[in-house]
């Protein structure tokens, strides 16, 4: 069973080379294929030079999906594993997951992150939605067989977030399966500037009413299921306003970005569903496009 791993990047060249040393320290024998861009820190330069990594394949467009997308492409495994540049792979990460695709279509992991206090991670999450058992997995550590990612044709490339989450539905729509593996663990690094960043609430509601939609059409529980979120996040901005930690132009200025995204998201995924009606759902996948790379080095 040959393994690939790809890993999108952009700007994070140091980053990236501790994600680097620790798969040719744990997964020698598997295939890397870099994805960068468009990064302007020299990460071109710094993977070329390296021996270890398999192809590198140059974007120019910024979306995480386009970036799986590319690499997807260009993997040659039947097993393909994606791998966010700032985590590094632990000890048992490549027989966890090779344990885990022989039982799953899909298998995941956690991410620990270093902090002052300990280890922060993750626990594995799952949802029911009209009857399906949604699985989800975490973007940043998980791995397919190659014919699970032929069958959902990779990610969908209208989404600039949620990617994964809009995966998981459409796995569980073709009846696929998600193990998670505790054992499969990355880890990354607490960053001290981290902190708490503002939401683009107009993108962040666009991209789920656009997942729902597409995957379960414009019905009622799917409306609820937007105001739902909606109402719960309006009320946690108005406890801020109500603090005094953001100001009440902001909380009305958020709401019509909310409205805006919902609007949106529900017309252009209704479009989606009618474009794709088959159980992929995708219809801006990989077979879609054919000029995702700008270049390709091969080692």
């Amino acid at each position: 069973m040959r393994l690939s791993v790809v890993v999108p990047t952009l700007n994070a060249r140091d980053k990236l080379v501790g994600c680097l040393d620790a798969l040719t320290d744990h997964a020698p024998d598997a295939e890397i294929v870099v994805v960068n861009g468009p990064s302007a820190d020299g990460t071109t330069g710094m993977v070329r030079d390296r021996s270890d990594v398999d192809v590198l394949v140059e974007v120019a467009d910024r979306r995480i999906n386009v970036a799986r997308n590319a690499g997807i492409d260009r993997a040659t495994g039947d097993v393909v594993a994606l791998l966010n540049y700032d985590l590094t792979v632990t000890d048992g990460w490549r027989d966890a997951l090779l344990t885990g695709i022989d039982r799953a279509d899909v298998v995941t992991g956690p991410t620990l992150q270093e902090l002052d206090t300990g280890v922060a991670t993750e626990e594995p999450e799952s949802r029911i939605i009209k009857g399906r058992t949604v699985s989800y997995f975490n973007g940043d550590n998980v791995a397919f067989t190659r014919e699970t990612l032929d069958a959902l044709d990779g990610f969908d490339e209208y989404l600039h977030t949620g990617g994964a989450r809009d995966a998981a539905h459409r796995l569980a729509g073709m009846d696929r399966t998600v193990d998670w593996n505790s054992d499969m663990c990355a880890r990354r690094e607490y960053s001290a500037d981290g902190g708490v960043t503002d939401r683009d609430w107009e993108r962040r509601y666009r991209s789920l009413a656009y997942r729902l939609a597409k995957n379960y059409g414009v019905r009622p529980t799917v409306l609820r299921r937007l105001l739902t979120h909606g109402v719960s996040d309006a009320a946690g901005a108005l406890r801020d306003v109500a603090t005094g930690s953001a100001r009440p132009s902001s909380w009305l200025g958020n709401g019509r970005d909310v409205l805006s995204g919902m609007g949106r998201g529900l017309k252009d995924g209704a479009r989606a569903r009618l474009d794709d009606r088959t159980p992929r759902r995708n219809p801006e996948g990989c077979s879609a496009r054919t000029d995702r790379a700008v270049a390709v080095y091969t080692d």
